[in-house]
């Protein structure tokens, strides 16, 4: 499976960007497919999941912000950030995983998407907010 993220760039807090991959799956049924986000001197964390059974969700610290969404007919996945913030300065990467081990779940009452699941890597693109 290959990935290719497209569309990073840079705005200003409060603004909008839209992510874009597209990855080389002809059947969603069987995979999981994410967005996680990497800061300098942070780990990678997840940010949103579209699962293979169609469920999306999102991570706490974007909920209400972000919103990710897949096209079959274009074969693409979407990750649409609103109202930006700085701390959402990172490099975004998309990922796709075979389920159940890329599933997120609720750690500690804190969401969270297995790194470790997900086998499929884009090669990043940046995403840069100022304030």
């Amino acid at each position: 499976v290959q990935l290719v993220e497209l569309r990073g760039g840079s705005v200003q807090a409060g603004g909008s960007l839209r992510l874009s991959c597209t990855p080389s799956i002809y059947d969603f049924s069987k995979y999981s497919v994410g967005w996680f986000r990497q800061a300098p001197g942070k780990e990678r964390e997840g940010v949103a999941v579209f699962d293979n059974s169609g469920t999306t969700s999102v991570a706490d610290s974007v909920k209400g912000r972000f919103t990710i969404s897949l096209d079959n007919a274009k074969n693409t996945l979407y990750l649409e950030m609103n109202n930006l913030k700085f701390e959402d300065t990172a490099m975004y990467y998309c990922a796709a995983g075979s389920p159940p081990h890329c599933l997120p779940r609720r750690v500690g009452g804190n969401w969270t998407a297995p790194r470790a699941g997900f086998h499929y890597w884009g090669q990043g693109t940046q995403v840069t907010v100022s304030s």
